[in-house]
């Protein structure tokens, strides 16, 4: 359920990764959402736009399950103990740890329909639901992205780690921003500085603000668990996330590439092509 490719042609310090672009559904979903609707919460074609990245000689990870199944982009805490059958928190091996995401239903497993918020489940998950999905998706995405983070650190005595991301146009009701807020094109996720050099931060803006694009720094995204968990910049370990207006490659509705994929395709391979000095840089 985790892809990984590039690995044996990498010349490059650079692993990209697309936790939320997965379209394959378990069959032991057993949501009572409308597939159309549940399908907005996906990152759809991401993972495609980043594939110019493979051919500069960069690894890119993603996941070919959806993330309102399980979000690897979430702590494996990060889930309402209310949401689980009464008395099934304490049959968990670890304390639950619930944060805004949780209270908004889109935590570590998705608790309401995108883009409304009504019940995702007809009834509360179980714990033994909830271990089953982090050992059989969530940790194998995890041990993937580590490894591929770890043998390129070994390789190149550094990292540099784009975790890639979509967002809709304007925000939904179950976002932490008042509904109907417009977003920019890009917004690069640095957690406020402190998961990259600013550098990579800086040559990120640079080069999509550069190819015309409305970008925005740690607003309204600044990066979650992937970047948090990976990132070290004092041992040369440096994570960014990088969120993409869908309305820039594709019709929200519908999921469909509209007529800008190819171009846009084309600016994200310039993009990363642009990041190549700071790879050979940063300290």
């Amino acid at each position: 359920m985790v892809r990984v490719r590039g690995a044996e042609s990498q010349v490059l310090p650079l692993v990209l990764d697309s936790p939320h672009s997965g379209t394959d559904y378990p069959p032991d979903f057993d949501h009572q959402a409308d597939p159309a609707r549940l399908r907005s919460a996906e990152d759809t074609h991401v993972h495609e736009l980043f594939e110019g990245a493979l051919d500069q000689g960069a690894i890119l990870v993603d996941a070919l399950f959806p993330r309102s199944y399980i979000d690897p982009n979430r702590a494996n805490t990060d889930f309402l103990p209310a949401d689980l059958t009464a008395g099934d928190a304490i049959k968990l091996p670890f304390a639950l740890v619930p944060t805004v995401k949780s209270e908004l239903g889109i935590g570590l497993v998705w608790m309401r329909v995108p883009p409304d918020g009504e019940p995702m489940y007809p009834r509360l998950l179980t714990a033994a639901t909830l271990l089953q999905r982090l050992a059989g998706y969530h940790q194998p995405y995890h041990e993937a992205l580590r490894h591929c983070l770890d043998q390129t650190y070994h390789t190149f005595g550094r990292v540099f780690h784009i975790n890639c991301h979509s967002m809709a146009n304007k925000a939904s009701a179950m976002s932490a921003q008042p509904r109907g807020t417009p977003r920019p094109d890009f917004v690069i996720g640095d957690r406020d500085g402190t998961s990259c050099d600013p550098a990579l931060t800086q040559a990120l803006h640079q080069a999509l603000t550069g190819e015309g694009f409305r970008v925005t720094v740690n607003d309204p995204y600044k990066g979650a668990e992937l970047i948090r968990a990976w990132s070290n910049p004092a041992d040369q370990r440096h994570s960014v996330q990088l969120e993409i207006n869908r309305s820039l490659y594709m019709d929200e509705a519908s999921r469909e590439k509209n007529a800008n994929f190819r171009a846009l395709q084309d600016s994200l391979t310039r993009t990363i092509k642009a990041l190549t000095p700071v790879m050979g840089e940063a300290r």
